[in-house]
């Protein structure tokens, strides 16, 4: 079921969606959060596709707040508010009210969004594009328990992935890293099955990625290793190599599909390691709530240590801190501690193009 509320309150809206759930005959609310999407009209067909197929997982109530900037100065002068409300199979699974804000009221999204929220019900705010410099400070943002961004999709992803380190707020959390969980995953269990000391690492993928210096920044602080970063031509990332003192394990992936993990005294294993939509990835972010600390250890690493030349690789092999497998493993765990790393060369950053993020 659509309706279509022009030039209307936050209050009819509520209205709408009582009415809506009385006419389809389901009146009970059994939605489990509220996720409050923030994107232009370019891209707002694409997130709400993505929402609706996560919300099988996660039955939410979806708003999507789409800011019009109106040609005229008298239209920007002038505060409207449309809304198109969705409920039933037209929504997935939850209900679906789309905000399109004009005028003067485009700087206080926050109140139109503030009343449609489910109570008692946590609120994850996402940024598809677009998304502010400190997310928490946004006031959508600090409306949420959760902040999802996407490095991938800004103009200098690099730059992005340090300014989230600047403003990191517990809750804060993004695509880029969720996209790499598969890696951290396989290269820990590798790990397990190998109880060697790593004395350095390499990381492969296309330059314009951000996923790749997240995956060497955790690894570079989660082994206190130096990371070499690396560019290819993708797809996404495409190899990591880990030097061990019994040889090297190196987890392969040329085609964005299918990997091979190589490990000493063992036979090459082919491993499944598909680049992942953005619905599976956001279903991922949605099932925790709390705050991602393996994340907060890694981006606050820093991209800039990673730039910085490693004076200490030329030292006696004493000097570089020993790495313990069980460390790694510890990806699994989201509360793993802070280790101090060494860093190395970076790859060149290459400017984001304007392609569409795909899963990685």
């Amino acid at each position: 079921m659509k309706m279509d509320l022009t030039d209307t309150t936050s209050s009819k809206i509520n209205n709408a969606l009582v009415q809506g759930r009385r006419a389809i005959g389901t009146p009970a609310v059994g939605m489990v959060l509220t996720l409050v999407i923030v994107t232009d009209e370019e891209h707002a067909y694409d997130a709400l596709k993505a929402a609706n197929e996560a919300s099988r997982e996660h039955p939410s109530r979806k708003l999507v707040v789409i800011k019009r900037v109106s040609r005229s100065m008298r239209d920007r002068a002038k505060a409207r508010l449309d809304a198109e409300v969705r409920v039933g199979t037209s929504a997935g699974t939850g209900e679906t009210v789309v905000l399109r804000l004009y005028g003067d009221v485009i700087d206080h999204a926050q109140s139109v969004v503030l009343p449609l929220l489910l109570p008692d019900a946590p609120v994850v705010v996402w940024w598809p594009v677009g998304a502010p410099v400190n997310p928490e400070k946004d006031p959508l943002g600090a409306l949420a328990q959760r902040r999802v961004t996407d490095t991938y999709a800004a103009e200098d992803p690099l730059a992005e992935v340090s300014a989230r380190a600047a403003h990191y707020t517990p809750g804060d959390t993004d695509l880029a890293w969720t996209r790499i969980t598969p890696w951290r995953s396989m290269l820990a269990a590798a790990l397990d099955q190998q109880q060697v000391d790593v004395v350095s690492a390499e990381v492969e993928g296309e330059g314009y990625n951000p996923s790749g210096e997240l995956l060497a920044m955790w690894l570079a602080d989660r082994l206190g290793v130096p990371v070499k970063r690396t560019v290819s031509d993708g797809p996404g990332l495409t190899a990591v190599r880990l030097e061990t003192g019994n040889g090297p394990i190196v987890l392969d992936r040329p085609n964005g599909t299918l990997a091979t993990l190589c490990m000493p005294g063992q036979p090459d294993r082919a491993v499944a390691l598909n680049r992942r939509d953005t619905a599976e990835l956001l279903a991922e972010e949605l099932r925790r709530l709390d705050p991602d600390t393996t994340y907060e250890a890694a981006i606050k690493y820093g991209v800039e240590r990673l730039s910085e030349p490693a004076a200490q690789s030329a030292q006696p092999a004493a000097a570089p801190k020993e790495a313990k497998p069980a460390e790694a493993a510890e990806v699994a765990a989201p509360d793993a501690a802070d280790a101090p790393a060494a860093s190395s060369t970076p790859a060149p950053a290459k400017k984001a193009s304007g392609k569409k993020a795909a899963g990685k």
